[in-house]
């Protein structure tokens, strides 16, 4: 909404930890050894075509936008994304896109990818409200996934993101916190778009 609002590309960076996981996954590779998984992202083709209200993800010339949705790909791109091998491929790709001008999404963006971004946003909620939000998406596809399963897989990723030791999950020290919890999605683009303006009448 904000890369629209804005006339700017929009890069969904978890999208190509997402499609590299996938391509763990379709191997069969051992996600603990690093050196295979590394090669692997290095050598696969992730492309990030189309208008921000229809980004499709591709991988190697195929369409993978929905099939990277899945819980198992989701846990695996938890574990895959924390291989320093895997992340330095990755931010290679996301810093030769962004240069273009662009807003992206992401746990590392403004740390590691664009430490000089002009605007950096921290974007929280509540644990709760961040499962039950996650649970109403994903139990549209999947009726046998519950709330409680749902907040504990992501508290445990929220724990293995934060601490690992490459590019770990953080707060930039100049981003701009907004916490969403009870407020609407429209509400928290507002909140970004008055803050690009208010900086820009500077």
């Amino acid at each position: 909404m904000l890369a629209r609002a804005l006339n700017l590309l929009y890069i969904d960076t978890g999208s190509m930890y997402r499609a590299v996981a996938l391509s763990v996954i379709e191997a069969a590779l051992d996600p603990t050894n690093q050196e295979a998984v590394t090669t692997l992202a290095r050598r696969l083709k992730i492309d990030l075509q189309g208008d921000p209200d229809s980004l499709k993800v591709f991988l190697d010339g195929r369409d993978i936008t929905e099939t990277i949705r899945t819980e198992a790909v989701t846990d695996m791109s938890s574990i895959v994304s924390s291989i320093s091998g895997v992340r330095r491929a990755m931010v290679e790709r996301q810093r030769e896109l962004g240069r273009r001008g662009a807003v992206l999404n992401g746990r590392d963006i403004g740390t590691v990818v664009f430490p000089d971004a002009d605007y950096k946003f921290f974007l929280t909620a509540t644990p709760e409200e961040r499962a039950q939000r996650r649970y109403h998406e994903d139990s549209l596809k999947d009726a046998a996934i519950s709330y409680e399963a749902t907040l504990a897989e992501m508290t445990e990723r929220d724990r293995r993101d934060s601490t690992r030791t490459d590019s770990p999950l953080k707060i930039a020290d100049d981003a701009i916190v907004i916490d969403s919890s009870g407020i609407s999605i429209e509400q928290v683009l507002q909140k970004m778009i008055d803050r690009v303006e208010e900086v820009n009448r500077r």
